[in-house]
């Protein structure tokens, strides 16, 4: 499929809910979204009508959109008052209001007085949650990248260096290599460069980050990832970074160690792994993610682990998986309280952790594509603990 038509198939497939909503049309000024729908990211407002050709009106860089963009009618931005006579006859339209700020909100809506907004997120995220076969080439080819940066760990990994020297090795071999390196996260205050690097009790703190691992980071004003810690040997080192190729994220964790680890953190890998396999072969076209993340809490529990399962103790992320894609919290979530049914062609990364305030992290990740047959691994490096 060329990505003209994958853009087509994706404007199709929303125009078909847009109707089944009693929508006129879809309103995107979320630049993601916008590449999503159009492939290209300029600065750009997107209007996809229930029926018929959808428009592009760009800010900045038009000469660039008019080259990458497909299926679109490509105009420059109008003035205020040539906007409104754009929309005759539209009064209902859809907005993604999970990443609408209020200002704009109220631009639109000043601009569109006799239009109604209603929220699309859902309907939104539910579409790009599915992942076609033209985006799991994607994801796979991402996938086999990322590994091949994990893999060369060993030949890195010394005790006694720093964690950020560490992690500043890895991000260089995984940019050599095409790696774009912006992690897009869709979720209000929160922000990733590239990925973690932590060892020993850099990894046991708490932290604003919304997953089971935060680390120290360089200072207060970046309080996440590697730190100037020292790698000391018999600690664990966690390693924790998304690839992104061609816009789309493959999520890894694996583990290192200088030496041996402790028998309580040797078992702990042992549990992550293992509820990792389970939560993987029951990625099914209709399980219920809310039951994933209850079976793995309770794999944890029965380890006598649960106090210390996906964070710290009274910081515990409430889930074990989280969908990725052109975002890294995409849907769908494996957690607590989120009901919905898998589909095929969703893509989940599952991530079982523990984390041990006096001795630090550990555990697995890895990305799968949700199929007829449990989950496709899409990071295809071994899981294993690896000692230099």
């Amino acid at each position: 499929m060329s990505l003209q038509q994958e853009c087509a198939s994706r404007i199709e497939r929303l125009q078909q809910r847009l109707q089944q909503g009693d929508l006129d049309g879809a309103l995107f000024i979320y630049p993601i979204d916008i590449y999503y729908y159009t492939a290209t990211r300029q600065n750009a407002t997107l209007w996809v009508p229930a029926d018929g050709e959808p428009l592009l009106l760009v800010r900045k860089s038009l000469p660039r959109a008019q080259q990458e963009a497909c299926g679109a009618d490509i105009r420059p931005f109008p003035r205020s008052k040539e906007f409104a006579p754009l929309f005759a006859g539209q009064r209902k339209i859809g907005l993604t209001y999970d990443v609408t700020p209020l200002q704009q909100f109220n631009y639109y809506s000043k601009l569109l007085p006799d239009c109604q907004f209603s929220d699309i997120s859902p309907i939104n995220r539910e579409l790009r949650s599915v992942k076609s076969s033209w985006e799991l080439e994607r994801m796979r080819y991402a996938g086999a990248q990322l590994s091949r940066v994990f893999a060369a760990v060993a030949d890195m990994l010394k005790p006694g260096m720093r964690e950020v020297d560490l992690a500043a090795e890895f991000e260089a071999n995984l940019r050599r290599i095409g790696g774009e390196g912006l992690i897009r996260m869709r979720a209000f205050n929160q922000e990733l460069f590239m990925g973690l690097v932590v060892s020993g009790t850099s990894g046991s703190g708490g932290g604003f980050f919304d997953g089971a691992v935060t680390g120290r980071g360089m200072s207060n004003a970046s309080p996440h990832g590697a730190s100037e810690k020292l790698i000391e040997s018999g600690q664990p080192v966690l390693i924790d970074y998304a690839g992104v190729f061609d816009g789309y994220i493959v999520d890894m964790t694996r583990m290192f160690v200088c030496g041996l680890l402790s028998d309580k953190l040797q078992n702990a890998f042992e549990v992550a792994c293992q509820i990792q396999d389970q939560v993987a072969a029951q990625l099914k076209p209709g399980a219920i993610c809310s039951e994933l993340f209850a079976q793995a809490a309770a794999m944890a529990t029965a380890a006598d682990l649960g106090d210390c399962f996906m964070g710290p103790p009274g910081e515990q992320a409430k889930f074990v998986g989280h969908g990725v894609g052109l975002e890294l919290d995409e849907f769908p979530v494996l957690a607590q309280g989120f009901d919905m049914s898998l589909q095929a062609g969703q893509t989940i990364a599952v991530e079982p952790k523990f984390v041990f305030p006096e001795l630090g992290s550990i555990g697995i990740e890895n990305t799968y594509a949700v199929t007829d047959q449990g989950g496709e691994k899409i990071s295809v490096l071994s899981d294993a603990l690896i000692s230099v």
